[in-house]
């Protein structure tokens, strides 16, 4: 479905991605993870488009989307729940994650997609009118979420949803993931918990330093001794 094919993206004379080349199924969910530096959030603002592809071709469904305009990506079924969450604190709960509903196909099936939400994350509906600003972080994640689904994708971006959370809240946050994932929809994890990461995708990809560095089935990540030295700090192998 998605598919990335040596791409390179830079800031200015400095390039931030070399020649990465990834791919996502239709209903396949599969996890970036590397460490901070890495160019992770480079490489999913250049899937939804927000940052401009030097060289390379990105192509969805079979089409090449590599120069599209930004806000055509959604209109093709991309979305993304960026880093930080990045919702209107001022306005409610309702009002965010309407705002993710604006086209027009999504527009016309706004309540059954909100109805949708609220099933996945049932804590929000005594909350719609409360501001986004009084939730907790995890219940802001859960709107983030919420919003990108709200605008009936074929595939969602996520971007460290795990960042800033209580690890019992995180576990709550994968479970959901998995839960849109079972329902059909492709899902792209980019991460820095690797083991959580790791256990849920079918597929992953380790990048270091703006490359990709590694790939393959998670069990086999993981019996790798220095992936497991890298990011699990175990100090000698299995």
């Amino acid at each position: 479905m998605l598919e990335l094919d040596r791409i390179c993206v830079r800031y200015g004379a400095a390039t931030a991605l070399w020649d990465v080349s990834i791919r996502i199924g239709a209903g396949e969910l599969v996890c970036v993870v590397g460490p901070n530096g890495a160019g992770k959030t480079t490489l999913i603002n250049a899937i939804a488009g927000l940052n401009p592809i030097a060289s390379g071709t990105l192509s969805f469904a079979g089409q090449d989307i590599t120069t599209l305009a930004r806000h055509q990506f959604c209109d093709h079924g991309i979305a993304i729940v960026p880093e930080g969450r990045r919702l209107f604190s001022s306005l409610t709960v309702r009002e965010n994650l309407e705002l993710g509903s604006f086209r027009k196909a999504a527009r016309a099936n706004r309540r059954s997609s909100l109805e949708r939400v609220l099933a996945l994350f049932p804590v929000l509906k005594g909350r719609l009118g409360a501001p986004a600003e009084t939730l907790s972080g995890g219940q802001q994640q859960m709107v983030a979420i919420g919003r990108a689904l709200m605008a009936q994708p074929r595939c969602l971006l996520l971007d460290e949803p795990s960042l800033g959370l209580a690890p019992a809240v995180v576990l709550e946050m994968f479970s959901a993931i998995q839960e849109i994932n079972r329902a059909g929809m492709a899902v792209l994890l980019v991460e820095q918990n690797v083991a959580m990461a790791l256990e849920i995708a079918a597929r992953a990809y380790v990048l270091e330093e703006g490359r990709i560095a590694a790939e393959g089935a998670p069990d086999e990540l993981l019996a790798a001794a220095h992936i497991r030295r890298a990011y699990l700090g175990e100090t000698t192998a299995p």
